[in-house]
């Protein structure tokens, strides 16, 4: 099983990249998030927002992990708790199935994407910058595996 989270965004600040890795340094490898910075489509062109998210899912349709299941975060999806993404991350285990976990732009994802995606969900009802989202989902993967494992981190 492999967890791939693709993330738009090449230069974050230093404390995302610190609280990523402060979370996926505590998962076991077999669950190590690999992130995938995919390049941002460069808003000087002129471009439409339509044309922007279109582009963007050019880009994460070639860094699709073939035959993976593909998660679309999204703040229109379905909304999960820790209970829920600790269930199927033990289904995701059982099964050996990889994951790509699919992360938008500043205006979101491109219908296309939301079309491929086998599920859509939400962190929130709240919308937070893709930065913090990749942090919020190392740390919910990790939190899940706590709770998996009886570990104290997550109390109820």
């Amino acid at each position: 099983m492999n967890i791939s989270l693709l993330s738009p965004g090449h230069k974050m600040p230093e404390w995302v990249n610190v609280a990523f890795q402060t979370y996926n340094e505590r998962l076991p490898n077999h669950l190590k998030i690999q992130l995938l910075e995919l390049s941002p489509v460069s808003r000087q062109k002129g471009l439409s927002v339509p044309q922007i998210k279109s582009q963007e899912a050019d880009v994460i349709e070639k860094h699709l992990k073939p035959g993976a299941h593909n998660i679309a975060l999204d703040e229109h999806g379905k909304a999960i708790n820790t209970a829920y993404l600790a269930k199927q991350l033990a289904e995701w285990q059982m099964q050996g199935q990889d994951i790509n976990l699919i992360i938008g732009g500043a205006d979101g994802l491109d219908q296309r994407i939301k079309n491929i995606a086998n599920q859509t969900w939400s962190l929130s009802k709240l919308v937070f910058p893709h930065q913090l989202v990749r942090v919020i989902v190392a740390e919910q993967i990790y939190r899940a595996y706590t709770l998996l494992n009886n570990h104290p981190y997550h109390r109820e």
